[in-house]
């Protein structure tokens, strides 16, 4: 049965709704590859089912059609566009030359983790969390050290006395953070932030808050950057990441922005960056950015409508179905982080998706150990494919009894 849609979330389904089989899509051609199955309803992958706003595809098509795609620079307008919507949507102002560009924010992590720190060195994160942060440790011969963020009656929250051990232990340099949070869908409180960089100067720690997801306010507290509430000292151990990958569905064109307000540590990494990679993102990567901060916030402001609507369906079908399966608040993301685990132990749970459900998620073992019996749902998504989800996770649940 199809789910009743409201008008504008029904209205941004039909106009935006993209068919992606066939694309080189990973998260739908590439199921074979991850999962060893392609009748898998695929809801992992941080990417959408729409389309990118229609300015950002006239921009690309109209440099497209020029023909010519040799050497260019980023123009004024680019940094203008990004201070503009960081101002206009979260109330922080920013400076042109702050800004260095990236060609991806996973490609920045593997660049804070190899500029800030030597091999075997350790680097705190704040596990569960996006996989990722630890790849870009673990692969460059670095140690993870965690302050395990907790989940109570009150919802996820971070453990400051475990992150003021974790750094009085163990001496990282870096403190890598997700902010909102990826799994677990937080938005820090101003106030949160400030205990985090308060913490990280005691202990003469730089921070790099990955901010990708910021635009996404689902629900609960207004996004705070860490820009926006860092002292001038802690300016001077502040990186900040972000991109308009995650907000109007840009991934694969390579673009972001590295933020770095402190003229000193700017002037290291661009030392280190000259010497290690000279790509300062993407042309196509910078035009559509340029465009979706200047023409795309009505498009935008749209999906927030899809995405809260289908948050709140996935919680009450599960809520009717399958009542002890633990939904994470969504404050900021648009990645719904269940837990599983009062139906199926973590030894089974891939079985219980994947078997019985046929899903493909993104599972929780790969946040952190602690989370073997949660999964990641995108819904970022057409309803009907996250109400057939939560039917089948209800499903599941029952033949399971």
């Amino acid at each position: 049965m199809a789910v009743q849609l409201p008008e504008t979330v029904r209205t941004f389904v039909e106009e935006n709704l993209v068919d992606r089989h066939g694309t080189n899509s990973e998260k739908w051609d590439g199921l074979q590859a991850e999962f060893g199955a392609t009748d898998l309803l695929p809801l992992w992958i941080a990417d959408m089912e729409f389309a990118a706003p229609q300015a950002v595809r006239d921009a690309l098509v109209a440099r497209v059609t020029t023909g010519v795609y040799g050497y260019s620079f980023t123009p004024d307008s680019y940094y203008a566009a990004l201070a503009d919507w960081m101002q206009r949507r979260h109330g922080v102002t920013i400076q042109s030359d702050w800004v260095r560009l990236t060609t991806g924010i996973v490609k920045a992590l593997y660049m804070m983790v190899d500029w800030l720190t030597a091999p075997g060195a350790p680097v705190a994160v704040m596990e569960p969390v996006y996989y990722p942060f630890m790849h870009a440790i673990e692969d460059q011969g670095r140690k993870v050290v965690s302050a395990n963020l907790q989940w109570g009656e009150s919802g996820w929250q971070i453990d400051f006395d475990e992150l003021e051990q974790v750094l009085a232990v163990n001496h990282p340099r870096l403190l890598i953070l997700c902010s909102p949070h990826n799994p677990v869908g937080r938005i820090w409180t101003a106030d949160e932030l400030r205990r985090v960089l308060s913490i990280a100067e005691k202990h003469d720690v730089i921070v790099v808050a990955d901010e990708i997801h910021q635009d996404f306010e689902v629900g609960g507290p207004r996004f705070t950057s860490a820009l926006a509430v860092a002292t001038p000292t802690q300016m001077r151990h502040l990186v900040v990441l972000n991109a308009a990958s995650k907000t109007f569905n840009l991934a694969a064109l390579n673009n972001g922005n590295v933020l770095i307000p402190d003229a000193h540590l700017r002037a290291d990494y661009d030392q280190y960056s000259q010497r290690v990679d000279n790509v300062a993102g993407t042309m196509l990567g910078q035009i559509a950015t340029e465009a979706g901060y200047r023409h795309g916030e009505e498009w935008f402001d749209h999906l927030l409508d899809v995405v809260r609507f289908n948050y709140d369906h996935l919680r009450d079908v599960l809520a009717d179905g399958a009542p002890q399966v633990k939904v994470a608040d969504l404050q900021g993301t648009y990645l719904s982080f269940l837990d599983l685990g009062a139906y199926v132990d973590a030894q089974d749970i891939r079985d219980f998706v994947q078997n019985q459900a046929h899903l493909a998620v993104d599972y929780g073992e790969w946040f952190a150990p602690t989370t073997a019996t949660c999964i990641r749902l995108n819904l970022a998504t057409d309803p009907q494919i996250v109400d057939e989800a939560a039917r089948r996770i209800v499903a599941a649940v029952r033949s399971a009894k």
